[in-house]
């Protein structure tokens, strides 16, 4: 039986950055992963995003301790340019409904303090001149901006593995086991280990291992898309969205676009353990971005790739400590919205692991939010 002071289930961005915010305050840590890529799930399956905006109120403090304390200076702390840029989000829209949508989003915001306003087309394209002319209106937030989901994966991972942490990649895990009523053990395929704190951050499949200590996260799992063009030259640096959140997308460092959307061909990608995606869908979210940035056109797709989301029953993440299972520490269901906190959350779940009172309030992220009302 393997030991530590803390495990964690899964070795994405949340649960390398978890290990890595661990080990510093002096902690053993193993880290367990059923796949044998690090990170090869949510975390190098998104759009890069790191935005405030577009955030329900309830986890938007979150983002904008990251965006002030943490994103400026990660690729310092970890010594691996995470290719992070912090040059302002354009949430688009083009007609009323689209503006009626923003223009709460904009509200809400607000009222938690973060900058950021709507602004008319003309406005959005003094900003972002290759934008479509039907664009009619925009949310801006300045200090959102974008980074690179698998250089910031591994720089996580690879600073772990400098404080210590072990790491076992290609173990799934098939339950967890309590002594006494407290959490103790993880019991894998391989192996059982043992712990007085096991951090569950695996993302669907953290439900189905939560469940073997009659925890159960409402989520479900939706299949998002993205695709990469060849390098083109240099046109914006902006992070893109939309009212609808059916597209979104950045201009990386070397030229490429990443581009996620919805293309209502999600059902037609059938899922064989490798998340592969359709030859219908690429096209229908090619259309789609079109009608945004026109000017794309001739850009020609090196790749696509599809990965699955996470989705909570209301819309945020659940970040706590169990009260019904002493030892367990749940981060899951971000609902696509968790590279861009994931920073801030490995410095929570490192707090809670450590019993330490958290640098921000999680009381509307636990899981007891779920409980029947009587």
């Amino acid at each position: 039986m393997k030991t530590a002071d803390v495990i964690i289930c899964g070795a994405g961005i949340i649960g390398c950055a978890a290990a890595y915010y661990t080990a510093k305050k002096g902690k053993s840590v193993i880290v367990i992963d059923a796949d044998e890529i690090i990170g090869n799930g949510g975390s190098s399956r998104n759009g890069g995003g790191v935005r405030q905006s577009g955030r329900d109120p309830r986890e938007l403090p979150l983002a904008m301790y990251g965006v002030k304390n943490i994103w400026p200076h990660l690729s310092e702390e970890l010594g691996v340019d995470v290719e992070y840029h912090q040059d302002g989000n354009l949430r688009l829209g083009r007609n009323d409904r689209h503006q009626k949508i923003l223009e709460g989003l904009t509200e809400r915001a607000v009222a938690v303090g973060l900058d950021v306003k709507m602004i008319d087309g003309d406005e959005v394209r003094s900003i972002n001149p290759w934008l479509a002319e039907d664009v009619t209106c925009a949310s801006w937030c300045p200090t959102d901006g974008h980074a690179n989901p698998l250089k910031a994966t591994l720089a996580f991972f690879k600073a772990a593995r400098r404080l210590g942490v072990t790491f076992y990649s290609g173990e799934k895990v098939l339950s967890l086991k309590k002594e006494k009523g407290v959490l103790r053990y993880v019991v894998t395929d391989h192996d059982t280990y043992s712990a007085e704190k096991v951090i569950v951050a695996c993302g669907y499949e953290s439900r189905a291992i939560l469940q073997t200590v009659g925890i159960d996260v409402p989520m479900t799992k939706d299949l998002i898309e993205c695709l990469v063009t060849e390098a083109e030259p240099p046109m914006f640096s902006q992070m893109l969205g939309t009212a609808d959140a059916d597209f979104y997308g950045h201009q990386t460092n070397h030229g490429s676009f990443v581009f996620g959307g919805a293309s209502g061909y999600e059902a037609q990608n059938l899922d064989f353990g490798c998340m592969t995606t359709h030859s219908a869908t690429a096209p229908a979210i090619c259309r789609g971005i079109l009608k945004w940035i026109p000017r794309l056109r001739e850009a020609k797709i090196v790749r696509t790739w599809s990965g699955y989301e996470d989705v909570c029953a209301d819309g945020v993440p659940v970040i706590d400590a169990i009260d019904e299972v002493p030892g367990l520490i749940v981060a899951c269901a971000f609902t696509g919205h968790g590279f861009g906190i994931s920073p801030v959350v490995g410095q929570l779940l490192s707090q809670l692991a450590c019993d330490e009172e958290t640098m921000l309030d999680l009381s509307e992220l636990r899981y007891d939010r779920f409980k029947a009302c009587v």
